[in-house]
């Protein structure tokens, strides 16, 4: 099965924003920091999820990103297929070509999975994840560490400029 880095960060990306839209508009900086994801990727995936209506940018002091809609509403396979990303088992992206140019015998079998495992994404939300305990906790510990580390980072700044 085929869920790439881009897909696997375009849902980490809008899991972060569900869980810190209640704040108000997200920063991609303060979702890079938290999740590790490059801010020029972010960029990129953005502009991709604003496309297909799944975020709203805020412009101006203390703009970012805010979910378009309610995190009910939004669904993994959305997300997924914002970023065109496929959910693919099969061997030859799904076009038949897998055996010499030819359908391969187990060609339809691979499709079924494909096809099972978006169902299955196309029924999980934002609010289902964000509900889960287990997710709380690792969002917990990011905001923590995140805070930590934007806090060490003043704290050498003001040691440059005292010193």
């Amino acid at each position: 099965m085929r869920l790439t880095t881009k897909g696997r960060y375009a849902v980490t990306a809008m899991l972060d924003l569900a869980l810190h839209t209640d704040n108000g508009p997200v920063s991609l900086s303060d979702i890079s920091s938290r999740q590790g994801i490059s801010l020029s990727y972010l960029e990129q995936l953005f502009a991709k999820l604003r496309k297909r209506q799944l975020v709203i940018s805020v412009r101006g002091p203390g703009g970012g990103y805010r979910l378009s809609r309610d995190r009910s509403e939004i669904f993994v396979a959305q997300i997924v297929d914002a970023v065109n990303e496929s959910v693919d088992a099969t061997g030859c992206q799904g076009r038949s070509d897998c055996q010499g140019g030819h359908t391969c015998l187990t060609h339809h079998l691979w499709c079924d999975l494909s096809n099972q495992i978006h169902d299955f994404l196309s029924g999980i939300s934002l609010e289902n994840l964000v509900k889960r305990q287990d997710v709380r906790l690792v969002a917990e510990r990011q905001n923590k560490d995140s805070k930590m580390s934007a806090t060490a980072s003043q704290g050498k700044i003001s040691a440059a400029i005292i010193g």
